[in-house]
């Protein structure tokens, strides 16, 4: 059999995979700093969450290309929340954003085209990226008292081939929101360069000054001044349900009507996101802030708690985080992180070396802020006690 060169891919288990699956399959401890489901993180959920699915009007097949109204209506009352007006019209359900982005990359790219994202990042956009057919350019994010984005460093990645900027607002896994300066740059290069701009907000609601910290949790969903702009979310993050497999695309700017007509198109051909989702999504939302609030709890309990054992050593830092669930942690770059990770492990620890998100080799580790306290507090020590001793 032949197989597209998009799919030869190393599908090899890695090292460290083989050493984590055989320690589990050992029954041995592991206090997990990798945690990102929030369904398995010890978080209560109503159980009227699954009545939802039993709606009725989902006996009803009723094929609209950008999703059923009511469900779109209900995203619009989302947006409401963050004092942003988005019109119906303007939305396009999907069943996750990996299909968001996929469906904006066909309406933005040819093949060949290119997209510029800016790293640390998570390492999705290279899989989206080559499954359609499209060039990832990185573009570094800086660190001087705090993340930034470098507008230069933009510029100077733009060739004919670029379509759009992927923007993560706030960052995974830095936790960086785009500030408002920062948004004029990216504005005016979008301008110049006839770019479009992606902006994921997954993480919108999760800022460590919650809703009241201004400018930072501000929703791109606004628009930008002559910037075609398309916001990508869903309840994944949103409402902790990874896998009820609901999410969305806001366009706005220019020719956002065109773009629409177009992504109606590219939606009717797979009409992906089933009917239950879609009848139980407003109830979804209504519900949001139910597991927001217990994740914002754990995630400020679990940050107070790293900065609590940090302080008593010089070795390990901790670089600022605005949002999100995850922190990044500076260590001393002795030896490749993969040798840090798998010591750890041997150790009982589980933690993400830093080159998993597009960092150097050596001297990062990233932790997530999200698994149960107790584990939580294990997993800082264990790591402490191998880097510091």
């Amino acid at each position: 059999m032949r197989f597209s060169a998009r799919t030869n891919w190393n599908t090899e288990e890695s090292g460290l995979a083989r050493a984590h699956r055989l320690r589990v399959e050992a029954g041995l401890p592991i206090a997990d700093l990798t945690a990102s489901n929030p369904t398995r993180c010890g978080f209560t959920y109503d159980p009227g969450l699954l009545a939802a699915l039993s709606n009725p009007e989902a006996f009803d097949y009723n094929p609209q290309p950008k999703g059923v109204l009511s469900a779109r209506e209900a995203v619009c009352g989302y947006y409401a929340g963050h004092s942003v007006a988005v019109n119906p019209e303007q939305i396009v359900l999907t069943t996750s954003t990996s299909e968001a982005y996929s469906y904006l990359f066909k309406l933005l790219c040819d093949p060949g085209s290119e997209i510029l994202v800016a790293q640390p990042g998570y390492p999705l956009f290279d899989f989206l990226a080559v499954v359609d057919d499209v060039a990832l350019k990185v573009t570094p994010l800086f660190y001087d008292h705090g993340w930034q984005i470098d507008p230069e460093g933009f510029r100077q990645s733009i060739t004919p081939q670029t379509r759009a900027i992927v923007l993560v607002h706030p960052n995974n896994p830095t936790g960086h929101f785009t500030k408002p300066w920062e948004a004029a740059e990216l504005a005016r290069l979008c301008r110049e360069f006839d770019l479009s701009l992606i902006v994921d907000e997954v993480f919108l609601d999760y800022s460590f000054g919650g809703r009241s910290s201004g400018h930072r949790n501000t929703s791109f969903a606004a628009g930008l001044e002559g910037v075609p702009v398309f916001v990508v979310s869903g309840l994944s993050k949103i409402a902790g349900l990874p896998q009820m497999k609901a999410a969305w695309i806001v366009a706005t700017g220019p020719e956002s009507d065109q773009a629409l007509e177009r992504l109606d198109v590219i939606a009717d051909t797979f009409l992906s996101v089933n009917a239950p989702v879609q009848c139980a999504l407003p109830l979804w939302l209504q519900g949001m802030e139910q597991i927001q609030r217990q994740i914002r709890e754990r995630v400020g309990a679990n940050l107070t708690e790293l900065d609590r054992q940090l302080e008593r050593q010089q070795t390990v830092r901790r670089l600022e985080v605005e949002g999100g669930w995850y922190a990044v942690l500076r260590i001393p770059a002795l030896c490749p992180d993969e040798q840090t990770v798998a010591a750890l492990l041997e150790q009982g620890v589980w933690v993400h070396p830093g080159y998993f998100f597009g960092m150097a080799d050596s001297g990062w580790l990233v932790v997530s802020l999200l698994g149960p306290e107790g584990e939580f507090s294990a997993g800082v020590s264990g790591l402490l006690a191998y880097l510091v001793s």
